[in-house]
């Protein structure tokens, strides 16, 4: 930036003193085509500046391939050890930071990637409070949702609690829903027909969830296989809602209230996980929302009439990646503003989606905000992609957010370079 500016400095000069010697000389038409071409030229030098000054904001990935076996279609990372280093989490196993040795969680499960596995989506949350992080993992939808409890160094296979009986939602979230600055889990009870909200443990030492119904009607939301959800304040009164592609939830002061208000509204097409904020600052929270299986990543503009009614404008925000099963939005390159990380989830139904056999991409999405923002799209790999969900977290301490995925080409790690 610094040698573009005297550069700049010497144009000026060069081009004042041609000006002055040959003043006697030239026309003045000449004169002006030379001014002319100056300014031209300061443009070109301003515009390549800021080019530089952008690039060098966009962050550098190196990729550590920690498994290409298909062992889960998420992962998770914590300090399993309490060594310092924070570690990985995927399906049946841990792997051990800084060489990623693989340790057995329970079963030694790995999966063919024309099947489905047994583990959807992992996080890592000390469940007990016992001072070690524990594991939760998501499977199938539908089907029970688990922790493991942390053995605390010692031998053996972990402990597994259940959570509850059914999950689904193919994009169940971990969110603090009554912030007590727990996260909680939302989705669905597909056995009981229910959207719900599990409450986790609060105190010290207990291990039990508490189960709130936020619907019982068995036709909104309920099936297993349902896609979207999200959270976030709606209606700008505070509280966080829970989102789904037709419609929102309200929260009630007491979020173990059952039985919340739905809206409904025209929000997404059948979708991963969805996130709630303003865009483009008009103090309405809009919604991002990505296709599960097909092509599209969207942002829902939020309207009010002159009653206060919530419609919805949709905008699309890229259209070259299909299969984007797992959504994330959070600051990845460190200017303040929500980016979008998302990718391919790799053979999502088998070969048969939209796309399937292009290259298992995986993206972030550089967010320009303003009355109508924007995104630059910025490929990080091509032959990874993501699961179900993605995991961004400084992973190695050196203060920058690293992204982590598993899906059925393995367990990723790009770790953002320091420039």
């Amino acid at each position: 930036m610094d040698e573009l500016m005297y550069e700049m400095d010497e144009v000026r000069w060069y081009y004042s003193i041609t000006v002055i010697r040959s003043d006697t000389n030239l026309k003045k038409n000449d004169m002006i085509k030379r001014l002319l071409l100056l300014q031209l030229l300061l443009i070109a030098l301003a515009c390549n500046a800021q080019l530089l000054e952008r690039r060098s904001s966009i962050p550098a990935f190196e990729k550590f391939n920690i498994t290409s076996q298909y062992v889960s279609e998420g992962a998770a990372a914590g300090d399993v050890n309490k060594d310092g280093k924070t570690d990985i989490i995927a399906g049946a196993f841990w792997y051990e930071a800084p060489s990623w040795k693989r340790h057995e969680i329970n079963s030694k499960d790995t999966f063919d990637i024309m099947s489905y596995g047994n583990s959807f989506l992992n996080f890592a949350m000390d469940v007990n409070q016992d001072g070690w992080i524990d594991y939760i993992r998501v499977d199938h939808p539908g089907q029970p949702v688990v922790w493991f409890e942390n053995p605390q160094n010692k031998p053996g296979h972990w402990k597994m609690h259940q959570i509850n009986a059914s999950l689904g939602n193919e994009s169940p979230m971990m969110v603090d829903v009554d912030g007590d600055g727990r996260l909680d889990i939302i989705g669905n009870d597909a056995v009981e027909k229910q959207v719900i909200w599990l409450k986790s443990p609060a105190k010290k030492g207990d291990t039990a969830w508490q189960k709130i119904v936020v619907s019982a009607d068995e036709d909104l939301a309920t099936q297993k296989y349902t896609h979207g959800i999200g959270f976030g304040d709606i209606n700008g009164d505070g509280r966080k809602d829970i989102v789904i592609k037709q419609g929102w939830f309200e929260a009630p002061a007491d979020r173990k209230q059952p039985n919340w208000k739905f809206h409904p509204s025209d929000i997404s097409e059948d979708c991963s996980e969805m996130f709630v904020l303003d865009l483009n600052g008009d103090g309405l929270n809009d919604i991002i929302s990505a296709s599960a299986h097909n092509y599209g990543i969207w942002w829902h503009e939020q309207k009010r009439d002159n009653e206060g009614n919530i419609t919805w404008v949709h905008h699309e925000i890229y259209k070259k990646i299909s299969q984007t099963h797992g959504l994330l939005v959070t600051d990845i390159n460190g200017d303040g503003n929500p980016d979008i990380i998302t990718g391919k989830r790799f053979f999502a139904h088998n070969g048969k989606d939209p796309g399937a056999f292009e290259p298992a991409v995986l993206y972030w999405f550089e967010y320009r905000p303003g009355k109508n923002p924007s995104w630059i799209p910025h490929e990080i790999d091509n032959n990874s992609g993501a699961g179900l969900h993605i995991t961004v977290q400084d992973i190695n301490g050196d203060g920058l957010p690293d992204i982590l995925t598993g899906n059925k080409k393995g367990v990723h790690l790009f770790l953002q370079q320091k420039k």
